[in-house]
């Protein structure tokens, strides 16, 4: 089994080279386009805070306004310094702003497919933090409303842009680690008591809130698994029922992928990883944020060498940024959206069968 066909090979062109697209018809000119006009619902998402200080930083972006109709959760966003002198608005007060184009959805995740939902009905661009719920069959129709309308939606899946992924994807593309066979990830950290409450409505635990990210990348490079194979534990000593251990293994034809998820692991950041193993050389991230890698290869690819290397990375100017400088060339419409609703799918069906959730 080849390493993605070519005709699947656009939805990842962007990545290996965002900086290097070609610039729209306004930016030949030497005209500065015009700021995109962009809301953010919610802020009681993990990512919140980070999404609106990318906003705020972006020269593509103009803020118009932030919602958050919890009291106790506004009260914590108005002392983050990301939303210093934010104009807060009611839901039906920005999405009725004037020349209003895209909303940034970053509410819990419970009401995080309801609210793009609503955005897209009335015809916004939507960036989605994850994970899209527990129902495929919503998410399946706020994809669908969205390419009825030509609008995107962009999920918040953090390693998209990440450098040392999108070289990985592009190794791969060039037939440079040949086909692959195992793919070996682990996406961990250690949370208390109280952030353990938080997500003990979600059924699907660690997997679900962490292991989302490395599972987009696996669907990225292998597509949809043949099986999925859930291993839940809870292993706290709080007891608290949420499963905190995970481990899914996915099924390919020719390849075999595990992807760890844990609350309980000590300075688990430090060790997440992401190790893609073919028959002709190895790309072994770790960590992932900054990203650090090294290659295995059996020949010479380009600057890189034959055996094993250390890959470094230029340092990012912000978690975020190439997310939100690409949707914002997407909503312009100097290119196509490099991931398909067909894609993001995919995806999320892998998710809900990794967390050992039902498909529906």
């Amino acid at each position: 089994m080849p390493f993605l066909p070519r005709r699947d090979f656009v939805r990842l062109s962007a990545l290996a080279g965002l900086a290097a697209m070609t610039p729209g018809r306004a930016q030949e000119k030497g005209a500065k386009p015009p700021r995109i006009r962009i809301g953010q619902i919610g802020t009681g998402h993990a990512h919140a805070a980070g999404k609106i200080e990318t906003i705020r930083n972006s020269d593509d972006f103009e803020l118009v306004g932030v919602v958050e109709d919890d009291p106790e959760i506004r009260a914590r966003a108005e002392k983050n310094k990301a939303y210093a002198g934010v104009p807060w608005m009611k839901s039906d007060q920005l999405l009725e702003t004037r020349g209003l184009q895209a909303v940034a959805v970053e509410t819990h995740v419970i009401d995080l497919v309801r609210t793009a939902s609503l955005c897209v009905g009335l015809g916004k661009h939507v960036h989605l933090d994850k994970p899209a719920g527990e129902s495929l069959s919503e998410y399946k129709r706020l994809l669908d409303d969205a390419t009825r309308q030509k609008l995107t939606v962009q999920m918040g899946y953090m390693f998209r842009y990440n450098p040392a992924f999108q070289l990985c994807f592009q190794l791969l593309h060039d037939g440079a680690l040949g086909e692959v066979f195992s793919i070996d990830t682990a996406m961990s950290k250690l949370i208390g008591a109280s952030e353990r409450k938080v997500l003990l409505p979600y059924r699907g635990g660690s997997m679900f809130e962490l292991g989302c990210h490395v599972i987009d990348a696996v669907v990225t490079i292998l597509g949809r698994p043949a099986k999925v194979t859930p291993h839940m534990r809870n292993v706290s000593a709080l007891e608290d029922g949420l499963s905190d251990n995970d481990l899914a293994v996915l099924d390919y034809p020719r390849a075999t992928v595990t992807v760890r998820s844990a609350l309980v692991e000590v300075d688990g950041g430090a060790r997440r990883n992401f190790i893609v193993c073919g028959t002709k050389g190895t790309f072994d991230i770790r960590p992932l944020e900054p990203p650090v890698a090294r290659l295995a290869l059996d020949t010479p690819h380009g600057e890189y060498k034959k055996g094993y290397q250390d890959v470094s990375f230029p340092k990012s100017s912000g978690r975020y940024d190439r997310d939100f400088a690409d949707f914002a060339k997407v909503i312009r419409g100097e290119k196509a959206f490099d991931f398909t609703p067909e894609h993001d799918l995919a995806v999320h069906e892998t998710l809900l069968l990794a967390c050992g959730l039902p498909v529906g």
